[in-house]
């Protein structure tokens, strides 16, 4: 594999043109080009394609994508170009399971493929939710860490420090971040799993220097800092800077990327191949250790809509089949904690990842965004739902989420809000109410019963 230092040479010797000409003279027609190519077309009523031969032409065209196109700098303009050659010796040369976490919570990340029966890895938390007070955040991190299914933690967001908003860039940016990580270790550590990986970094952090002073206290090299490219097939020294550290402090990268449909990828189709075309770049440029997609719907802001589904689902089948570097997919739900939908939702693109040859990371609800909007319960469903389904056939898993679709596409425009965490939980116990528990209950059966899911592990809420 080329060295980091060539790619930021790259990045100051490579081709001159403005974002714009990126945009709309190369990106774009580059990616029609391949997809006429290819014949790739979106089919609505096969939320989870089962065609091997689909997905590799996608692959295909994905690659051709990149070598045509590179990523641009944008504090250069300069495009950061791989050659064919380059991009099969990282493929070759990529992570073959990393190993996360420390002690008796260490655990080698899976290679899955399409219809594994490899029980997927299972990364449960907040996913970068805000939450309004350090109680809730160490009880949400105690709680998340206490999921028996649950592999490495993805941790809140703070937005106060002492009362005082965060600013990125600020020394209260760098005091939140650190704080952040502090009260992580001490939520794990009353989990009795304080080796437990945290795989999104310091989320309260906003600029690099906020990540590297989190890493002094308290981010390990068996953790995992979550390094983001900028829409589309873009970086920038921020995210590079972040890199050069990792690299210099031994430290593991989840490598990020959250293709818009409905921005310059277009619609599904575009998404798939602009999200497998990620896979060598977050190689060669982001070093990671693990490909962390999560295609977005532009207008709604999830990744649980039926278009979306279809789209990773294919790039997932498309990755796992030609690339080592695991794959581990971050959703965002539109409705918020105890509610039947936010599971729904939850259900359908986990079982879609699954079967397709991924991983998953849950927890994101109400889009991610609204304050306290965030709970364990639905990660528990979710990672329940996830051991269940590895195994079953793409097909399979089609009807089931399609079912589970029909039962919640109509709202993702208005979807029910729910309830706070603090108002479907005991702040001072930590515990789920009553009726969150019975609601959890309900679709946990529904899932048995209606769908034929085998649970294969003790519930705490049975």
């Amino acid at each position: 594999m080329i060295s980091f230092a060539t790619v930021v040479e790259r990045s100051f010797t490579g081709p001159i043109c403005t974002e714009r000409d990126f945009e709309l003279d190369i990106f774009v027609p580059n990616l029609r080009k391949v997809i006429e190519k290819y014949g790739i077309k979106y089919d609505p009523q096969n939320p989870v394609p089962a065609d091997d031969e689909l997905a590799d032409r996608v692959w295909a065209a994905a690659m051709e994508f990149l070598c045509a196109t590179g990523v641009y700098c944008l504090d250069t303009e300069r495009r950061i170009l791989f050659t064919r050659e380059e991009i099969e010796g990282a493929l070759e040369m990529g992570p073959r399971g990393s190993v996360f976490g420390e002690g008796k919570d260490a655990k080698a990340m899976p290679r899955r493929f399409p219809e594994d029966k490899t029980p997927p890895w299972c990364s449960v938390g907040p996913t970068s939710s805000p939450v309004s007070s350090e109680l809730y955040y160490v009880n949400l991190v105690k709680a998340h860490a206490e999921n028996p299914l649950g592999d490495s933690i993805t941790i809140p967001c703070l937005v106060t420090v002492d009362g005082q908003q965060i600013v990125g860039g600020s020394p209260l940016g760098i005091e939140g971040a650190i704080r952040a990580v502090l009260l992580t270790r001490e939520g794990m550590r009353r989990a009795g799993r304080p080796g437990m990986p945290i795989v999104n970094g310091v989320t309260t952090a906003a600029r690099s220097q906020e990540h590297i002073a989190a890493h002094r206290f308290g981010i390990r090299n068996t953790d995992a800092l979550e390094i983001g490219t900028v829409h589309e097939m873009k970086i920038d020294f921020d995210s590079l800077n972040k890199v050069a550290y990792s690299l210099a402090a031994g430290s593991l990268i989840f490598a990020e990327n959250g293709v818009i449909l409905g921005g310059l990828a277009g619609g599904p189709v575009g998404v798939a191949v602009v999200t497998a075309a990620y896979n060598p770049v977050d190689l060669l440029l982001l070093r990671g250790a693990v490909q962390h997609p999560f295609p977005t719907h532009f207008d709604l802001g999830v990744t649980s809509t039926r278009d979306t589904i279809w789209a990773r689902s294919l790039a997932n089948q498309a990755v796992t089949r030609n690339s080592t570097l695991p794959v581990v997919n971050v959703g965002y739900s539109a409705a918020g904690p105890m509610t039947k939908m936010l599971l729904y939702e939850h259900s359908a693109w986990v079982i879609a990842s699954v079967v397709s040859g991924g991983s998953v990371e849950v927890g994101a609800s109400a889009r991610g965004t609204a304050l306290d909007y965030t709970s364990p319960m639905d990660p528990l469903l979710a990672s329940e739902v996830a051991h269940a389904v590895a195994g079953m056939s793409r097909k399979e898993a089609n009807g089931i989420v399609n079912a589970l679709l029909e039962k919640y596409e109509d709202q993702l425009r208005n979807p029910p809000l729910g309830q706070r965490y603090q108002e479907c939980y005991d702040v001072a116990t930590g515990k789920p109410n009553k009726e969150y528990i019975e609601l959890y209950r309900e679709v946990r059966r529904e899932m048995s019963d209606q769908f034929g899911l085998q649970f294969k592990h003790a519930s705490p809420y049975l």
